[in-house]
């Protein structure tokens, strides 16, 4: 027993020192890099408004409802702590969309580089056509 003990320590005893050593510098790289993602905290930006996106041709004069929403985004703490309402897009593109009824369209994100969106609320606009005159 104590022949095979010393046999599957001792033997390339270097080489299993070395598959330790690198082991632990992985999973500590690992452990770092998730915790310094840990540390970007979310940030929820309310009543944003929902801009629409047509045609130039297009004469229709869109409307949206909800006409606001709520985007919750992430990034690093000292980029969202800069970061303003008039940064953050919201835009449903109606762009080649001829008159429907119960039009849903999904709301489109625009946000800036190093933060990503988290949610919105809603996802989608119903989208309301002006009466014809």
């Amino acid at each position: 027993m104590i022949a095979f003990l010393r046999h599957l320590f001792l033997e390339d005893f270097w080489w299993k020192l070395f598959a330790l050593v690198l082991a632990i510098l992985v999973w500590l790289t690992v452990t770092f890099a998730s915790q310094k993602e840990a540390r970007t905290a979310p940030r929820v930006f309310a009543n944003l408004p929902v801009a629409v996106l047509s045609g130039a041709e297009d004469v229709h004069n869109f409307k949206v409802s909800p006409s606001e929403v709520e985007v919750t985004v992430q990034g690093d703490a000292k980029t969202l702590q800069n970061l303003q309402d008039k940064d953050i897009r919201a835009m449903v593109d109606l762009t080649g969309v001829a008159v429907a009824e119960d039009l849903h369209k999904p709301i489109e994100i625009s946000v800036p580089a190093g933060v990503t969106c988290l949610r919105v609320v809603p996802k989608e606009v119903k989208v309301i056509f002006p009466p014809d005159r």
